[in-house]
């Protein structure tokens, strides 16, 4: 796994103090390995003021070059930006400059830099940069680049570094696309802890290339959906805790997340597979539905998030426990719960690493909440998350408050190993 920073809430706010941050009263910032601003030892440890504690996440950041790409293993941030774009570019050249242009960006506003001139010297000059972002710090901004099976169509002669058997999804139940938020050939996932840094990002690397491609889709995720090591676990809009048992530590990642010596095309080696579902949830449904059928459909207590056949939410889920006091000896985890079709010990050992956001876009056509899940998820090999919706999408007694309505998959390339080397270069050697 990467190394990086460690996010402020992953451990207490003294040892944070006492073992990173050196702020602009106590010894000040350093040049951290993306080129901006990163934490430093503390020199005298002390008392945590709120105004120290909002300064170090501002002064967050993670390194931008390295054998992965950020925004995978990163613990996850609270905000995100995610958009598909289509390219439209006529050659091979345009697009070889937006990948070369946006890898230099993608360096620069991790660290916490402007891409150009916010106010030029000339009035008639346009900036360079828009603004937005100015003085707020890096806010732990992680850009991710992922690449749609689109790209390797006949348009710029890249067949043949398309990775064996890389596809989009193949259609499954429980879904009800809307093609405006399906697919892409290019993708950026922009995750921070400041909603405005993370806009910012996105916003600026659309307008530097906004001659070569153009916006499909974008969702906007206000709070995570799932955790990180060391994370306390957050909740959905329905109310649940989501990612209690993500992926973690080196060997889950190295067996589950990452793209090893397996793979066909060396670009992909250190990478990932990104899906992105847009899922709507049915929130006025949902909140009719008492307690008890609520805990019975996700296999675990609303409050503490214990699996139904433990008490606390780390207990590993027993899938044979039987309901104390119940006839016929009915299980205490319903085997058609969301987390019994879900766990890996009922997938032959399948795990993906989920890495998901609530959104919320106001109301829909006919007055309803329009709010959900933007579920991330990163893999090895996009089968795994195709075998586990299969089964889920046949049998979760969620499905009925659920709806997929956006969908796309993208190879995500592995890290850059230093400045002046850009995404996607192999493609035009």
């Amino acid at each position: 796994m990467s190394k990086a920073t460690p996010a402020p809430d992953s451990v207490s706010r003294r040892t944070f103090f006492n073992g990173s941050a050196a702020l602009a009263g106590a010894g000040g910032l350093a040049l951290g390995a993306g080129g901006g601003m990163a934490l430093t030892a503390a020199t005298t440890p002390g008392p945590v003021s709120d105004v120290e504690l909002v300064a170090a996440r501002e002064a967050l950041t993670y390194p931008f070059y390295g054998e992965h790409q950020g925004g995978i293993d990163t613990p996850p941030q609270d905000h995100l930006v995610f958009t598909a774009f289509d390219v439209t570019a006529a050659t091979a050249v345009e697009l070889q400059l937006v990948l070369a242009k946006w890898s230099a960006a993608m360096a620069e506003m991790t660290a916490g830099s402007p891409v150009g001139k916010v106010e030029p010297a000339r009035e008639q000059a346009v900036p360079g940069d828009t603004g937005e972002a100015t003085g707020t710090g890096p806010q732990g901004l992680t850009l991710t680049l992922g690449f749609g099976p689109s790209l390797f169509d006949d348009r710029f002669g890249l067949e043949k570094f398309k990775p064996a058997d890389f596809a989009q999804l193949p259609a499954m139940a429980g879904e009800s696309l809307d093609p405006a938020m399906t697919g892409g050939d290019l993708c950026i996932q922009a995750c921070a802890n400041d909603p405005q840094v993370a806009y910012h990002a996105v916003r600026n690397l659309a307008r530097m290339a906004r001659t070569a491609v153009k916006t499909k889709w974008t969702v906007l995720g206000f709070g995570r959906a799932s955790a990180g090591p060391n994370q306390p676990t957050p909740r959905n809009l329905m109310g649940f805790k989501d990612g209690t048992r993500n992926v973690s530590g080196a060997g889950d990642f190295a067996d589950h997340v990452w793209v090893g010596g397996e793979a066909k095309q060396p670009w992909m080696v250190g990478g990932s597979y990104l899906v992105a579902r847009k899922i709507h949830m049915l929130i006025e449904t949902w909140d009719e539905d008492p307690i008890g059928d609520q805990q019975s459909i996700f296999g675990r207590s609303k409050n503490e998030g214990a699996p139904l056949s433990g008490t606390k939410e780390h207990d590993v889920p027993d899938f044979h426990a039987v309901l104390a006091g119940a006839p016929s000896g009915q299980p205490a985890i319903a085997p058609n719960s969301h987390i019994a079709l879900a766990a890996h010990e009922n997938n032959n050992g399948t795990k993906i690493l989920r890495r998901g956001y609530n959104f919320t876009d106001g109301l829909d056509a006919v007055g309803r909440l329009d709010a959900g899940l933007m579920f991330l998820s990163f893999q090895k090999n996009p089968e795994q998350f195709v075998e586990l919706q299969r089964k889920l999408g046949s049998s979760d007694r969620l499905n009925e408050y659920i709806r997929h309505v956006g969908s796309a998959v993208f190879a995500v390339p592995g890290g850059l190993p230093a400045a002046g080397s850009y995404y996607g270069k192999e493609f035009f050697a």
